[in-house]
């Protein structure tokens, strides 16, 4: 099997309706260009308005209108009572192992969207991580700060060389791509069709990476916890409390202690996507 792509897309690629009106207006805006100076400036008008509307929509990470998107689990995942712990931005030294540990003391499954080139550095981490269980999903190959605003070719290479990295060290290509940030592009959708990887948000996130008041956090993650909820933390680029500690290993025992006493079953995304 290809370490780039899982499977073969079933289908050709089909926009999102905005997606698809976007290209549309784009054709007639280029034939009115022929029209006259009157027909130029509303040429100009409808794209810039139409480019502001994406725009939007690409600083929106759980959003679907620019591309297929999964920020909850499925209906059957819900009636299993299963969640999905993800961590981004992975491995980590330092904080990674201390997280395997106290998912493995509660017998927890989850999914690590890892970046490829911190992979590379840390191949004995991503080996534990699947040793344990847990699943390692693609989280690009260098976690650029300007991914939203690559081309086709761009987002292609960033994301296959992460796919082979990833496969290489892990033994299975990811299934699933979580975007730097969460932003991403109307480019990016097409791309992951044709590679067979499916884009994953979440349902709910601590900002983790930016506050440092655990309550805060915890108090995020758990507002209106339920079956088919996609938490989003960080074992990489994580915040420290005023006494130093990694944000996520204070706040992680208190989301699995909630877990536990609302009867939750935490799984891998593959576990509850694809079971």
């Amino acid at each position: 099997m290809s370490a780039v792509a899982q499977s073969a897309p079933a289908a050709r690629w089909r926009p999102t309706p905005l997606i698809a009106g976007s290209i549309g207006l784009h054709g007639v805006a280029a034939l009115a260009m022929f029209l006259g100076p009157e027909a130029w400036l509303w040429s100009l008008g409808a794209v810039a308005g139409n480019h502001a509307v994406l725009t939007l929509f690409v600083l929106w990470p759980r959003s679907s209108m620019i591309g297929r998107n999964i920020s909850r689990l499925p209906a059957a995942a819900i009636a299993r009572g299963e969640i999905a712990l993800t961590f981004d931005d992975g491995p980590d030294a330092e904080v990674t192992p201390r997280v395997l540990d106290l998912l493995e003391a509660r017998g927890v499954r989850a999914t690590f969207f890892c970046i490829a080139e911190k992979a590379a550095r840390h191949p004995e981490i991503l080996r534990e991580i699947t040793r344990r269980g847990h699943a390692v999903e693609n989280h690009s190959s260098a976690h650029q700060v300007t991914f939203a605003m690559l081309g086709l070719g761009g987002i292609r290479r960033e994301i296959a060389a992460a796919q082979r990295t990833l496969a290489e060290l892990s033994g299975q290509p990811p299934r699933y791509f979580r975007s730097p940030a969460g932003f991403r592009s109307p480019l990016l959708d097409p791309v992951l069709h044709d590679m067979g990887i499916r884009l994953v948000s979440w349902t709910r996130r601590g900002y983790d990476t930016r506050r440092t008041d655990v309550n805060f956090v915890a108090e995020r993650l758990l507002r209106g916890l339920a079956p088919g909820d996609v938490l989003l933390l960080h074992d990489g680029h994580s915040a420290r409390t005023p006494s130093g500690t990694p944000v996520v290993l204070d706040v992680l025992p208190r989301v699995l202690d909630a877990v536990q006493r609302q009867g939750l079953r935490p799984v891998t995304l593959a576990q509850a996507i694809d079971p």
